[in-house]
């Protein structure tokens, strides 16, 4: 039987707070020519319902030794967005943000794609979530035959707004 090393830890959202967090991984060296220095790793978590409150446990699995993370908490019409630091099984809010572009993306027409190649292990450097589920707007796989690599478009719906964000190389 395998077992799956990982650490857990728990937060609780105040009433009408949604909380998801992402895992940024870093791409190996050898990869670096061909793929994004960052991807994005949303974490699966159990939730449990204490009165008005919502107690989320996240998982990592083989965690490094330290694992950087952006929190995102949906509200009503809004999104706050902060990046932690899990050491061990304590998380601290970083006092220095990583470079994270986030958008709100909204379109009239009937549909919208957004095109992205994709890594090895189909992660990808950026996600769009949509803000009143939090869930992600999973992409559709094709083989762009120009390249003959595997590149995924998002199918977004008009009239509706959602909110993306990618992390990027630090630039001085």
């Amino acid at each position: 039987m395998e077992s799956i090393q990982g650490k857990h830890f728990s937060i609780t959202d105040p009433e009408g707070v949604n909380t998801v967090i992402y895992r940024i991984n870093k791409t190996a060296k050898e990869y670096l020519d061909e793929y994004p220095k960052y991807t994005v790793e949303r974490l699966l978590f159990a939730e449990e319902l204490k009165g008005n409150l919502k107690r989320k446990t996240f998982f990592i699995d083989e965690p490094e030794y330290e694992e950087q993370l952006v929190i995102l908490s949906f509200g009503k019409n809004r999104v706050v967005v902060n990046m932690g630091i899990l050491e061990e099984d304590k998380i601290r809010i970083s006092k220095k943000p990583m470079p994270i572009k986030f958008n709100t993306l909204y379109s009239e027409k009937e549909e919208e794609y957004k095109d992205f190649q994709y890594t090895p292990n189909l992660k990808r450097p950026f996600t769009i979530i949509d803000p009143d589920t939090t869930e992600e707007i999973k992409p559709v796989l094709y083989m762009d035959k120009e390249t003959n690599e595997v590149k995924g478009k998002c199918k977004l719906k008009p009239y509706k707004s959602y909110f993306s964000f990618e992390v990027r190389e630090k630039k001085d």
